[in-house]
């Protein structure tokens, strides 16, 4: 469901996933303790770094039909820099919670895409790459359109 974003946003659109208003605004909140994912065995326990999904995240947003790249989340300059493939994950947060994974994506998309159906693409995409991968839920996927820029081909 693509809808305007709260009072914090600065207008850009978000998707929200149809959670409820109460959930949205809980794996919206600032997280102060970052859990890892995690899985015991009788061998021990594995653990996944919010880096490491943040590097699962950004490499589906990329091989995405329509995005040009990853931005800085920061606007404050009012200037969207696409950010160096070496940097890219500075344009995922990774929020986990009690297991709950929430995946923050910035992201330039092509001028003249239809907006809404990529955004809804990378979250799909994203969703089943790190579930598949960390055999985890994601609980939301959020896309947040920095710029559009027309293609140099």
């Amino acid at each position: 469901m693509l809808a305007p974003c709260g009072p914090n946003c600065n207008g850009y659109l978000t998707t929200s996933m149809g959670f409820s208003q109460t959930e949205w605004e809980l794996m919206q909140k600032d997280l102060s303790e970052v859990k890892q994912p995690m899985e015991r065995s009788r061998l021990g326990r594995i653990e996944v770094s919010p880096t490491a999904i943040g590097s699962l995240a950004s490499q589906a947003v990329l091989d995405s039909y329509g995005v040009v790249g990853m931005a800085s989340k920061d606007l404050a300059s009012g200037i969207v820099e696409i950010l160096q493939p070496a940097s890219h994950r500075r344009g995922v947060d990774i929020h986990v919670h009690e297991d709950r994974i929430v995946i923050d994506l910035y992201v330039v998309l092509e001028y003249g895409t239809p907006i809404a159906e990529v955004a809804r693409n990378i979250q799909s995409v994203v969703k089943y790459t790190v579930e598949r991968s960390l055999s985890a839920p994601v609980a939301a996927v959020n896309v947040h359109v920095q710029d559009l820029r027309v293609s140099e081909d």
